[in-house]
């Protein structure tokens, strides 16, 4: 069964077996405003929590995607280098960023529910 988490740092992880798929949140992408460029991890890579795994480019601002759980990347969305702006427009779906195995079972506690996501973003985070 699929399951959505988020991280205090605005991404969002959907759980399906052994593969997670990583993105940024609907609030992230409203704070970048529009993204111009992405910049994707190299499939393959091992990735260890806190590690840059992208870059992403907007009119406002630069920001760098911190992968949140340890694993290797599976596969990465190619489909942002010819149109970023799939971040602003579908940052939930469509939007995804890459895709990790990870190394060990993933600790459910480091990560918020939906509910709890849009209350640390109401707390001002």
């Amino acid at each position: 069964m699929d399951q959505v988490v988020y991280t205090k740092d605005h991404e969002w992880l959907r759980i399906e077996d052994n593969v997670v798929t990583i993105g940024v949140t609907e609030f992230a992408q409203e704070q970048l405003g529009d993204v111009v460029f992405i910049e994707l991890p190299e499939v393959g890579s091992e990735l260890s929590v806190g590690d840059e795994a992208a870059v992403i480019e907007s009119v406002k601002a630069a920001g760098e995607i911190a992968v949140p759980i340890d694993g290797v990347v599976l596969t990465v969305n190619e489909a942002l280098v010819d149109q970023p702006d799939l971040l602003n427009s579908a940052p939930e779906t469509d939007g995804w960023i890459f895709q990790v195995s990870p190394s060990e079972a993933l600790e459910m506690s480091d990560f918020m529910d939906a509910e709890q996501y849009q209350q640390f973003i109401q707390d001002g985070e």
